[in-house]
């Protein structure tokens, strides 16, 4: 046969508290359980949004607080701290999680940011060996002031107006020596390919 369940007085005192929370912890009363959720659970939601959390995120400490409660019962000394002190403890802790994992958020192992590449296949890094080759041998066959902008533009990244404006050289020439550059460049690499 299982005891009764404690019922508070509407206005719980100290003394009554801890023994919910005794009963809690001694038989797993689901009705102190009940009691304590009910006198708490709106005082702990209401903390919480008062210090700054919004009201989603305040119900969901306070169902972490109540089910710390409900696991952690029997760590409860009433020599030490009142329910309360203990309960409104739990909560400001929680809370102070919630604000260092928003600070520092989980890291997801599967974002592809921090999923390291597939290694290259041996015969594609050949084919890309050797097609730098080529690309530097077509690069040497260009008149220098063009092989200076396609060093500029591909491997330094600099846009044509960036070029312009460090080389002192018009926009639009910039853009036709670059222009006749690639079309040199793939003359000379299907020439190659022949």
């Amino acid at each position: 046969m299982q005891p009764a369940s404690f019922e508070p007085p509407a206005t719980p005192d100290r003394e009554a508290l801890a023994a919910l929370v005794d009963a809690i912890a001694l038989r797993g009363d689901r009705g102190a359980f009940a009691a304590l959720f009910k006198h708490f659970a709106p005082k702990i939601k209401g903390y919480l949004i008062k210090i700054g959390t919004d009201r989603g995120q305040a119900e969901e400490l306070t169902q972490e607080v109540m089910l710390t409660v409900w696991r952690k019962a029997a760590t409860f000394d009433r020599s030490q701290a009142s329910v309360s002190t203990w309960l409104f403890t739990i909560a400001r802790n929680r809370r102070i999680d919630a604000v260092r994992r928003e600070r520092r958020p989980e890291i997801d192992l599967s974002d592809p940011m921090l999923v390291p590449d597939e290694p290259v296949a041996a015969d594609d890094q050949l084919d890309a060996a050797e097609r730098d080759e080529r690309v530097a041998r077509a690069l040497k066959t260009l008149p220098k002031e063009q092989a200076d902008l396609v060093h500029e533009a591909f491997y330094l990244a600099k846009s044509h107006s960036e070029i312009a404006d460090q080389t002192n050289i018009p926009l639009g020439t910039v853009k036709s020596r670059l222009r006749l550059a690639f079309g040199r460049l793939r003359k000379a690499l299907e020439g190659e390919e022949a």
